[in-house]
């Protein structure tokens, strides 16, 4: 084969372009640092890249974002917990206190007075938020706990209890009948006013036994008479829950709880009464049986055998009071503000009506979870309901201590108002009248004290209730904290490890980079060299 100048000079460039174009690419590695410019360069790399790239970027989101996202969450609900559990264990204390025998009056009365003040605090970090959300309300994030002013809104709630929920409480009837047939209560009793109690005598004074159910809320509508629903099953036909039976609403008595005489001592066998300003439902002994003996069975999943449904009916709220929403099934008046719902129908609200939770009445439905991408395929619990750390029940405990404080109260002022009219009197008649008033005075007030006694006792077994299911709840809360802790370290740890695959998959190393392209430019200028003598000398020289 002849090889020709020409052949010679484009051979030549050929190779000086190749060495420039070496050139040129490691020039390019140092300077961006980087192995390939272009996916061209090496798709190998490139694919590996762009995967890495990607994984990188799920951690960063997970580990930088959702997991710091959910540990504030758990955080804030947790320090707002702990303030739930020193309120109740302030109460536990005054519990305590008022457990004493030997209680004077000066001492209950700081006892009511802490218990007035604890009770407004109970629920005060109920509305706690993180980033405009509230965390204890569920999936209704925009919506606060608690009514923040007075509120008139009607709701239908339904309450679902069990025979534990059944209670049986001593009242102490100071109630009685004069010579004219009048109704009347020795605690009533005023200067001015004790003529009216002549007829009173001490044997009139006794306690009674009554079985109550108590609602979550008081002051519930007075025209609205509840519906208690029992021994459910699961209908065949259509694979709901019905109500085997249903207390009529019309063999119910509607009364208020200071009416005399007290409907605590009026119950019929088979009566129940509704005290609406206390939400009391009062049982007759033979309503009490049958639904002391509801059970669940456990053979069955869909339906709880055991489950008492209350409907009842509450349209004014006060500030501070729990919204219903976000603890119970609830129908809520509409736009129009007419509630057509027909109270008790769970099955068939109204179109018109505002339904919350329905899926509550399942019997072990999931209550209102939300829950953090923390990880590959990995899902955390960061809220907390209502219902777990603000039990409705803790304020209606203390509502009872409250008024049962107050009816020893009331008693000892009657006492007192007694005594103090007996050192004014004059009249040897009418100082035996006064006597047999105070006679029967003093029983009371010895019967309401060891009432008053064995509430503290019995309401401390209550509230140590209360305290423990808080407990449960930011140590459920802890333990997810803890759980975040460990995904986040190894979040961490997986960070680190993909960042340098994609390091080392992507990132030149600079000092054999710097090397190469020394190496290259010596070669490019080698060929430059060698070019220039070769084609200095030709045929034509040699002619």
């Amino acid at each position: 084969m002849r090889i020709t100048n020409k052949i010679m000079q484009n051979n030549s460039l050929s190779n000086i372009n190749l060495a420039k174009i070496a050139e040129d690419a490691k020039s390019s590695q140092v300077s961006s640092g980087k192995k390939i410019v272009r996916p061209s360069d090496d798709p190998i790399v490139a694919i590996r890249s762009l995967r890495l790239r990607s994984s990188v970027v799920e951690i960063t989101q997970y580990y930088s974002r959702n997991a710091k996202d959910a540990d504030a969450w758990l955080k804030t609900t947790e320090d707002a917990m702990k303030q739930v559990t020193d309120v109740i264990t302030d109460m536990i204390t005054q519990y305590n206190k008022g457990a004493n025998e030997y209680l004077t009056s000066e001492e209950r009365n700081i006892v009511l007075e802490q218990l007035k003040a604890l009770k407004g605090e109970v629920y005060a970090t109920g509305d706690a938020d993180y980033a405009g959300r509230y965390i204890f309300t569920g999936y209704r994030t925009e919506s606060s706990l608690m009514f923040r002013g007075d509120t008139n809104k009607t709701y239908q709630i339904t309450e679902q209890f069990t025979a534990s929920d059944l209670r049986t409480n001593t009242f102490v009837n100071t109630g009685f009948q004069d010579a004219a047939g009048n109704d009347l209560d020795l605690t009533n009793l005023k200067e001015g006013n004790q003529s009216d109690y002549v007829d009173v005598d001490e044997d009139q004074i006794d306690k009674v036994d009554y079985h109550r159910l108590r609602l979550a809320y008081n002051k519930c509508d007075e025209g609205a008479m509840p519906v208690i629903q029992y021994d459910l099953k699961v209908d065949p036909a259509t694979g709901k829950v019905v109500a085997g039976k249903t207390i009529d609403p019309a063999d119910m008595t509607v009364k208020k709880s200071t009416e005399v005489p007290s409907p605590y001592t009026t119950v019929g066998d088979d009566e129940v009464i509704y005290l609406y300003d206390t939400g009391e439902l009062l049982l007759g002994n033979n309503v009490y049986k049958e639904l002391s003996n509801l059970v669940d069975d456990p053979l069955t999943s869909g339906v709880n055998e055991g489950e008492i449904r209350v409907s009842y009916q509450k349209t004014e709220f006060k500030e501070g009071d729990l919204k219903p929403e976000h603890y119970f099934y609830c129908v809520a008046a509409g736009e129009d503000g007419t509630l057509d719902t027909t109270l008790g129908d769970l099955d068939a609200p109204s179109d018109k009506d505002i339904v919350y939770n329905p899926k509550y009445l399942n019997h072990g439905q999931e209550r209102q979870v939300i829950e953090y991408d923390v990880g590959y395929n990995q899902r955390l619990q960061v809220n907390t309901i209502a219902e777990e750390a603000f039990n409705p029940d803790v304020n209606r405990e203390v509502d009872d201590m409250i008024q049962a404080l107050e009816r020893v109260q009331k008693v000892e002022d009657v006492v007192n108002t007694i005594k103090g009219l007996m050192e004014k009197e004059t009249n040897e008649g009418k100082k035996k009248e006064l006597q047999k008033q105070l006679d029967a005075a003093n029983k009371a007030y010895t019967y309401e004290r060891k009432v008053l006694q064995d509430k503290f006792s019995g309401g401390l077994g209550a509230m140590k209730g209360f305290l423990q299911e808080v407990n449960v709840a930011v140590t459920a809360c802890g333990a997810r904290g803890s759980r975040l802790d460990l995904v986040s370290s190894r979040l961490c740890s997986q960070k680190t490890t993909f960042e340098t695959l994609k390091s080392e998959n992507e990132d030149v190393d600079l000092s054999e980079a710097v090397v190469q392209l020394t190496s290259a430019e010596m070669t490019y200028e080698a060929a430059l060299k060698a070019t220039g003598k070769i084609m200095q000398v030709n045929l034509m020289d040699f002619i």
